[in-house]
């Protein structure tokens, strides 16, 4: 790496009461890259986390977007995207706050796309114990199932789609601007599947860099107790999980397959469910709440046209 390794590239990541995680997992990348462009959005949750928030970008020479209120991920993201393009960056890495990587890896992945810019491209991603978090999904047009691409074999002939993980992605300025960005109607989870499925739509491509790899303690963002598979997830991730599994079929999906996802929305919500473990419901019926009104709304749920782009709250940095 050469001090200019890192000069056309912006880190752009959403913070939402997780300035902890951004001094353990952002500072040591902003540290070691020379030339690196730091953005982080603040989504509010309170005034003692922004003054925290603040304090750090400061300390660390981070650019600070204050959202006065919570836009979700797909509409934080935007907004950091759209301040890196203001200071002239032309690669942009979407790093999740519980998501680390190191400098060299980083490296690699702006070396595929500056080799093919119409890429978007993720690194592996493993839990903190080394075990496989993410190298590549797939998303089953039959039934609406995410299962990870190594699985491929075992569904011989099924229709499938690739899409990456927004935890960690690497997009060049020509692909973003190319597809839009993040559409806001998610809020949370599926906005990066559905980024995916724009890519390839326009002729892109979406490819994990095997020789890459970051780290990702699942769910870090959302509190203890969320940080691998089976634990009890928050009530936002049943709701959304079940929701926008149902708006993305409603926005991509031509009406056969609406009609079989939707026919599959029950046990799809289950699934959901059950991945938090069914000791929870033990405990509390919220979860079985959450994913009742996601379902709902996610039936009901119809597109409204785009809105004007979001104006950018002056930097505290």
């Amino acid at each position: 790496m050469t001090d200019t390794t890192f000069a056309s590239l912006a880190v752009v990541v959403v913070n939402f009461g997780s300035s902890a995680l951004l001094e353990t997992n952002l500072q040591p990348l902003s540290r070691s890259a020379p030339g690196l462009q730091v953005v982080v959005v603040d989504n509010f949750t309170d005034v003692a986390e922004q003054i925290r928030v603040a304090a750090l970008a400061e300390r660390e020479q981070w650019q600070l977007v204050l959202s006065p209120t919570n836009l979700g991920f797909g509409g934080g993201v935007n907004l950091g995207v759209a301040r890196a393009q203001q200071l002239g960056r032309t690669h942009f890495l979407l790093l999740n706050p519980d998501a680390g990587i190191p400098a060299d890896q980083v490296a690699r992945l702006l070396e595929v796309v500056a080799a093919h810019p119409l890429t978007l491209v993720s690194p592996r991603i493993l839990r903190p114990d080394g075990t496989v978090w993410f190298d590549g999904s797939d998303l089953y047009l039959d039934d609406g199932r995410v299962r990870a691409t190594r699985r491929r074999a075992d569904f011989v002939g099924k229709r499938v789609t690739p899409w990456l993980s927004g935890a960690c992605l690497l997009i060049s300025d020509e692909l973003w601007r190319r597809v839009g960005g993040f559409s806001d109607d998610y809020f949370l989870y599926w906005e990066d599947v559905e980024l995916s499925h724009r890519v390839l739509q326009i002729g892109g491509a979406v490819t994990v860099c095997a020789t890459a790899q970051a780290t990702h303690a699942q769910g870090g963002t959302q509190g203890a107790g969320q940080r691998s598979a089976g634990q009890a997830k928050s009530n936002s991730y049943y709701y959304y999980n079940v929701r926008n599994r149902l708006v993305y079929a409603t926005r991509n999906l031509d009406a056969a397959d609406r009609r079989r996802w939707r026919r599959r929305s029950l046990p799809a919500a289950w699934e959901v469910i059950s991945r938090g473990g069914r000791r929870q419901l033990l405990g509390s019926l919220h979860p079985l709440v959450a994913a009742a009104r996601g379902l709902c709304d996610g039936l009901a749920y119809r597109p409204v046209p785009a809105a004007a782009p979001a104006t950018i709250a002056p930097s505290t940095t």
